[in-house]
């Protein structure tokens, strides 16, 4: 009899430490998922060469497209209204029908309203993520953890194979922007190209708001 209560007493115990196991080590994976996503989309979008894309972007304040190049927290932003400028720290402004470039240093929230690839940067401090799958493409739900911060939610459209992404939502005070990216490529690009040359445009009037 004692055999038989062991025998009957090891086998479940077995599969409650082999379902234990398997909880344990699922769980940080699956909380994982959409850091690890966001993760190997910074590692495209950032090469240290550079990329090149274009853009729409769609709002209640705003209807406008465009091309945009990157490298690292650099970039450059060429519109029919304007061009953007920015060297990881001063951004240039140039407005197409004032002929002025305005001169800032601008916020975090301020760089993702123009730079569609500034989440790379946010997302690591300040937003709870979470991932679905949708067709062949996965996307990343992020909420803004303190409510001070001026972009709330915002959704991520990345593909499942190439991580370049192809869609970003963002919530700000004035209501929801959506911004579609498309012709992603890498290219090798100079620094030059991201900062304001005033020998381009002589006669535009600059004002520094810094």
């Amino acid at each position: 009899m004692e055999r038989i209560k062991k025998s009957r007493v090891s086998l479940p115990l077995k599969h409650l430490a082999w379902l234990a196991i398997t909880l344990l080590t699922a769980m940080p994976l699956c909380a994982q998922t959409a850091k690890q996503v966001l993760d190997k989309t910074a590692a495209v979008v950032s090469v240290k060469s550079g990329a090149q894309a274009s853009f729409s972007i769609t709002g209640d304040h705003i209807n406008s497209s465009g091309t945009i190049a990157v490298k690292g927290r650099k970039f450059h932003v060429s519109t029919p209204q304007a061009v953007i400028w920015f060297d990881g720290k001063t951004q240039w402004t140039y407005v197409k029908k004032n002929d002025e470039v305005n001169i800032a240093n601008p916020t975090e929230s301020e760089l993702q309203a123009i730079n569609p690839y500034n989440f790379i940067y946010m997302y690591k401090q300040g937003y709870s993520s979470t991932l679905s799958k949708k067709g062949k493409n996965y996307e990343i739900h992020l909420t803004a953890t303190d409510k001070k911060h001026s972009i709330q939610e915002m959704y991520i459209v990345v593909n499942q194979k190439s991580y370049i992404p192809s869609q970003i939502r963002m919530k700000q005070k004035q209501g929801w922007n959506t911004i579609n990216i498309s012709r992603f490529k890498t290219v090798k690009l100079a620094d030059g190209m991201f900062r304001f040359n005033s020998k381009d445009f002589p006669s535009a009037e600059v004002i520094d708001l810094r």
